[in-house]
């Protein structure tokens, strides 16, 4: 039998300024999304999950939850930018227009700047401008995240499958 490895995520060696990485899939919103995540974080700011509300504020229907875009869009970058590593910082979010339940969003990360670590030379930093856009071609957020980044030979994630045994 030969054990074939799936994809494991891009490493500091792999990332080269200009590269751009999309996202293979692609995420639609529902409105359970947005509900449970704003109740989940305690945002009361009705425009999220009351439709009277966002009518009365210039909107047909709630709008979703900032937070839930980010955290859609940045989670379908995880597998291009940051599975072998982690966030350092963001340095802005822009949102420019609004998601709402039944829009898919896609992720698009451009990588900025690399460098290798000062304090951690089994680690590189990376920069990347992201956008997360909808499924008519709009960009819904953008945002530039600094992560820091395993060296493929440094990584714990190698060889963490348990070796399987009878019983």
């Amino acid at each position: 039998m030969t054990i074939k490895q799936g994809w494991i995520g891009r490493f500091y060696e792999d990332f080269e300024v200009g590269d751009v990485y999309r996202s293979r899939i692609g995420r639609t919103i529902t409105d359970g999304d947005n509900v449970l995540f704003t109740l989940m974080s305690n945002n009361t700011n009705q425009i999220h999950f009351n439709v009277e509300y966002a009518r009365a504020a210039g909107f047909n229907k709630p709008l979703v939850n900032s937070i839930v875009t980010l955290a859609v869009v940045a989670g379908l970058g995880v597998a291009d930018v940051s599975e072998n590593g982690f966030a350092l910082g963001w340095d802005y979010i822009r949102l420019p227009t609004p998601v709402f339940a039944g829009d898919t969003l896609f992720s698009e990360s451009e990588v900025l700047e690399k460098r290798e670590s000062k304090s951690r030379p089994e680690q590189g930093i990376v920069k990347v401008r992201t956008r997360g856009i909808k499924q008519d071609g709009r960009t819904a957020i953008e945002y530039v995240r600094t992560v820091m980044v395993w060296k493929r030979a440094c990584a714990p994630n190698r060889n963490v499958f348990p070796e399987p045994r009878e019983g």
